[in-house]
């Protein structure tokens, strides 16, 4: 028995791509632009999203929320994952990044799916809550500004159905929460909290996955 993950060398992360991911063109496309971009980081690994894939198709997801959308290669992923009557609602304030986003959903022919709201996502997250939009969701997926992922969370919980799926990115912050510094950035100490509170969560049952910079999955019970 062990307790430890694989670590991946590049040779063993590149035999993963090779027999785990299968892309639509224009996820291919969009995936080798952002790789240009200076904020290339931002973007989920290619693997990731085949998972992201794989479990929207998983629960039947039909509605998706996502909060924090870059260049748009998470959002495109999964509205290629639903049935042709999915709907997707991205959260993001960049119009910039969310440009590029719009031309690759175009391209893969999904982007009447996708209702990009601009503007900060709690605003959105509280619109829909007014809306009666509580419990209508399959799969949330938080991907944005760290200070405000307990906000996020606490939103998306009212959000998800019951047995929906919320779906946490970055949590690892490449290894700085495992022992935050006094002079490490606020949101390395809100995650270090954030991350320690969810294993006792009497709301949702959950699982972290090693995967990209750590994905923690949480089922609304």
């Amino acid at each position: 028995m062990t307790r430890h993950t694989v670590a991946l060398s590049s040779a063993l992360s590149a035999y993963l791509f090779d027999i785990a991911v299968a892309e639509h063109p224009a996820q291919r496309e969009l995936r080798e632009f952002t790789a240009g971009h200076r904020l290339a980081k931002m973007q989920i690994s290619p693997d990731q999203g085949q998972f992201m894939g794989w479990l929207a198709r998983l629960i039947g997801a039909r509605r998706y929320l996502e909060i924090g959308v870059f260049t748009g290669y998470s959002a495109l992923t999964v509205a290629l994952a639903m049935p042709e009557d999915g709907q997707v609602v991205a959260c993001d304030v960049s119009e910039a990044f969310t440009a590029i986003a719009r031309e690759y959903w175009a391209k893969a022919g999904v982007a009447d799916r996708i209702d990009l709201r601009l503007q900060p996502a709690l605003n959105t997250l509280r619109e829909l809550l007014d809306d009666g939009q509580a419990g209508r969701f399959d799969l949330a997926f938080i991907d944005a500004d760290k200070p405000s992922y307990r906000d996020y969370y606490e939103a998306c919980l009212e959000l998800v159905r019951p047995g929906g799926v919320i779906a946490i990115d970055n949590i690892f912050l490449s290894g700085r929460v495992v022992e935050p510094k006094p002079e490490d950035p606020p949101g390395v100490h809100l995650v270090h909290a954030f991350n320690a509170s969810l294993k006792a969560d009497p709301r949702v049952h959950m699982c972290v996955l090693p995967i990209g910079d750590g994905l923690t999955l949480c089922t609304r019970r």
